[in-house]
């Protein structure tokens, strides 16, 4: 599906952050993911505490993980990276160790992550408050529970318990 996204956008992988057809992609994979399409691998409770484990094995080593949500197809999380751990090395860290231990779990070779992740730089408190809104508020948005701290794959759950 990003594949075919990304010819109709003529994806180009050097494209600026601030190209449109970059915000149109990222729009087209957040509706796909929260409509809940694609594989749902992390509704399975042992993966999604994989990878909840996993965001917070380093979680004031090499980043300060400040808000998080393991959906059933996606993760958003929030964090405040070191200057020795930059954002890409973080991504490959947590994808590539959860990649291997899912695909293990569940007994399946291949791809798990989509290639691409998307980041945001936060530029004031405003901005701060609506991303960590947004990543708590994601399982209600997508009608997985009624209230943020039922969700048990996220920050919000951590906060209320």
């Amino acid at each position: 599906m990003v594949e075919t996204w990304q010819r109709e956008l003529a994806w180009d992988e050097s494209l600026p952050a601030s190209e449109p057809r970059r915000a149109e992609l990222r729009k087209r994979i957040a509706l796909y993911e929260d409509s809940g399409h694609g594989a749902c691998w992390l509704r399975d409770d042992r993966i999604a505490a994989l990878v909840e484990g996993a965001l917070l094995h380093f979680d004031e080593q090499r980043y300060r993980l400040i808000a998080w949500c393991v959906m059933p197809n996606h993760v958003h999380a929030l964090i405040e990276a070191q200057e020795s751990w930059p954002l890409a090395r973080i991504m490959h860290s947590w994808k590539s160790y959860t990649s291997h231990a899912a695909n293990q779990a569940l007994k399946r070779t291949g791809d798990f992550w989509f290639r691409e992740y998307f980041d945001r730089f936060i530029r004031d408190d405003r901005h701060f408050a609506r991303a960590v809104h947004y990543i708590e508020e994601n399982p209600v948005k997508a009608a997985l529970v009624r209230t943020r701290e039922a969700w048990r794959w996220s920050s919000a759950w951590w906060k209320g318990a």
